[in-house]
């Protein structure tokens, strides 16, 4: 990170399964470690926040409630006094861990789309073990797309990919049923056509989703709905590996010896897997670097929640992104 003098990362403290305990403690962390926090919430509900600064929010939008409707009802819940703080320049990014629909529309409504973004996306990161993250998108912002907006969200992924990931020329695939540039629905083969003849990115045609987790691709693609059950079969999948490997260990006394010389490189590997690694998704094509964390998020995964913030503020992000796409 530079020297660079940033506002602080508005942290939604009443966000997640875990809030306000582990939220808490992973900004207090995060703070420790250089990184200006600013906590919002229920002032009275945190606990010992430390010398961090807090912008109390009496309201809470709840893991289950409508999104939209909350953000509308509760204008003094954390989640969009958190995103009026990037707005008013209080703040230089939001985190949150709470209700991912939510945080995309106090976001959208605080902060407002960058100029030529038709639909923001959720950008998230698929680990590669001994490579380089892929990211996906949307994975979950928009349930139904146009051929249009996947071009946008190539180029955003480009971006992101570059900018977080350190990829010179990030190579974008675009996910279907086959690799083949006819193969998949009409959404698909107009797309296909766009990618190929869109300026900034490269394309490298159609990819399935067994390259998600492969050094083969960079930038993944496709429609919110489709994404968002991808993301959630591969968090299933690797659940159930690792769940399987701490079954086998100890199904015998005589594995022990063995899984004693395999756990460091065993741990290391589930580093690389572990969602919490990577702090969260990034909402792209909102004027605001806007994080949403995983909802079980614990202290680790806010204080890299809050560092990827701070790391894309710095890179310029946003500026970055609206170059892209007004391109």
């Amino acid at each position: 990170m530079s020297d660079v003098t940033i506002l602080p990362i508005a942290v939604d403290a009443m966000g997640g399964d875990k809030a306000p305990g582990e939220i808490v403690a992973g900004a207090r962390q995060a703070a420790s470690e250089g990184i200006p926090v600013l906590l919002v919430g229920r002032s009275g509900e945190l606990g010992d926040v430390g010398d961090l600064p807090v912008l109390h929010a009496s309201e809470v939008i709840e893991m289950d409630e409508d999104p939209a409707g909350g953000v509308r009802r509760k204008k003094d819940s954390s989640l969009v006094r958190a995103a009026e703080a990037v707005r008013d320049g209080k703040a230089s990014a939001m985190v949150s861990a709470g209700n991912t629909g939510a945080t995309m529309a106090s976001a959208l409504f605080r902060m407002g789309r960058i100029k030529g973004v038709s639909r923001p996306a959720i950008a998230t990161p698929i680990p590669v073990p001994g490579g380089t993250p892929t990211v996906l998108l949307d994975s979950g912002a928009n349930a139904e797309v146009s051929a249009e907006w996947l071009v946008q969200f190539a180029q955003m992924g480009s971006v992101l990919s570059h900018h977080r990931f350190g990829v010179a020329t990030p190579r974008v695939g675009l996910l279907s049923i086959g690799e083949e540039p006819g193969k998949g629905d009409a959404l698909r083969k107009e797309a296909f056509e766009l990618l190929v003849a869109a300026p900034g990115i490269q394309f490298i045609g159609n990819v399935e989703g067994r390259d998600m987790m492969t050094g083969d691709v960079d930038v993944v693609v496709t429609d919110g709905f489709t994404g968002n059950v991808v993301l959630k079969t591969l968090e299933g999948g690797l659940k159930a590996i690792v769940k399987a490997l701490l079954a086998a260990f100890g199904a015998k006394p005589e594995y022990a010896d063995a899984t004693q010389t395999l756990m460091p490189a065993l741990l290391g590997l589930y580093s690389v897997l572990d969602p919490e690694t990577y702090g969260g998704a990034m909402l792209l094509g909102v004027d605001g670097v806007c994080i949403i964390s995983h909802g079980s998020s614990s202290a680790r995964a806010m204080v890299n929640a809050i560092k990827v913030g701070a790391d894309m503020v710095h890179a310029g992000l946003v500026d970055h992104l609206r170059a892209a796409v007004g391109s």
